[in-house]
């Protein structure tokens, strides 16, 4: 059975992209143009999440969400990678608790690996 992930990003030609990208790989996309709670997260359960930071029309930044998944122990576990343009990626992923970050723009390479580093 192939991995889920549920990718959540604003920009609908990033999510384009990453549904190309992982759908070559073999895993199976979940697409949200707008943020999640963490009840959608845990019905969906996917096998990792990508998330962008600035999540516009929703009422939490990504990292906020990242910080809410982390303390829900039923869904804590889930590998949580930002995926964001912002200056201090770093910082904030390691904040909200996320399990890594990929800057934009990304290689299409790197992002694929780190994504296998955690979902085998």
């Amino acid at each position: 059975m192939a991995k889920k992930i549920l990718a959540i990003d604003d920009d609908k030609d990033i999510l384009t992209i990453l549904d190309i990208i992982f759908n070559e790989e073999g895993y199976d996309l979940v697409l949200m143009n707008t943020g999640a709670t963490t009840e959608q997260i845990a019905v969906l359960h996917p096998d990792i999440i990508l998330m962008d930071v600035r999540i516009e029309g929703f009422d939490r930044t990504g990292a906020e969400i990242c910080a809410a998944i982390k303390a829900e122990l039923a869904i804590a576990e889930i590998p949580v990678l930002l995926l964001s343009a912002e200056d201090r990626l770093g910082q904030l992923a390691e904040k909200c608790g996320a399990d890594g970050y990929v800057s934009k723009p990304f290689d299409i390479d790197s992002l694929v690996s780190k994504v296998r580093e955690f979902v085998t």
